[in-house]
């Protein structure tokens, strides 16, 4: 199985729903809008958005110019998220949310430099992006893993109440995310730590973020988290594809 494309697909059907956020926003119908790290804006800012991610969503789904879009959305995930939270982080650096907001969008655009990087026929200085990747994906998990040992309970209370011993697993992904930055701060095991990230992610959706979304389907907030796992899933399958093993760590 090409787990590249299978990782590249996944992130795409994430870009696509971001869309349809959007544009259930934009035309005031009813449904869940668009919730953290997205900002709501205008409406001219919403559509605008919508039009962005499904153009980029099917691109990414089909291959079409796959390597320009990924750059596109790496770029642009980064710059929002440094320009749009970073000064508010500076201001309050103790709000948790700020820092999840931040670190979300900064993992999604090592994410998508990963694919630009994974792509066919990249050759030069575009696969040094794949280096890039791995470090804003490592230091987004390193502060993912903070906030489960300093909020382990807030954590584990998010966890399904049929899975036992919650407190231990909410402790256990974030001795996981540390264990995966190294790996991919080094380059060592880069391709495992990709099927690993990818199957856990892909867990979390399936027990985690789709019963919670389920429950309550007009919250944004719930939709949002769900399409970011999934977007974070199909990023570990794509490192998980062998190639990420010749950029991974910081000197790419």
């Amino acid at each position: 199985m090409d787990w590249f494309r299978f990782g590249r697909i996944l992130f795409a059907i994430a870009m696509m729903f971001f869309g349809l956020q959007y544009v259930i926003f934009a035309a005031a119908l009813t449904g869940p809008v668009p919730g953290p790290p997205w900002t709501h804006g205008s409406i001219i800012t919403a559509w605008l958005s919508a039009v962005g991610f499904l153009v980029a969503g099917v691109s990414l789904a089909t291959g079409g110019l796959a390597r320009t879009t990924s750059l596109v959305l790496g770029i642009v995930f980064v710059l929002f998220g440094l320009i749009q939270y970073g000064p508010a982080l500076g201001a309050k650096p103790h709000d948790p949310g700020l820092w999840t907001l931040l670190f979300e969008l900064l993992a999604l655009g090592g994410g998508a430099f990963v694919i630009t990087a994974n792509s066919p026929h990249v050759v030069g200085e575009m696969r040094m992006l794949g280096g890039l990747g791995c470090w804003l994906i490592s230091l987004s998990l390193v502060v993912f893993a903070v906030q489960h040992f300093i909020y382990g309970s807030f954590v584990a209370a998010l966890i399904p109440a049929w899975i036992p011993a919650r407190l231990f697993w909410a402790y256990f992904v974030g001795v996981a995310f540390v264990a995966a930055a190294l790996s991919l701060v080094t380059g060592k095991m880069v391709s495992l730590t990709g099927s690993l990230l990818g199957i856990m992610f892909l867990i979390w959706v399936l027990i985690l973020h789709l019963p919670r979304v389920a429950g309550s389907p007009r919250n944004g907030n719930e939709v949002t988290s769900l399409f970011i796992a999934v977007a974070m899933s199909g990023v570990g399958f794509a490192l998980s594809s062998g190639r990420g093993d010749r950029f991974g760590g910081f000197g790419a």
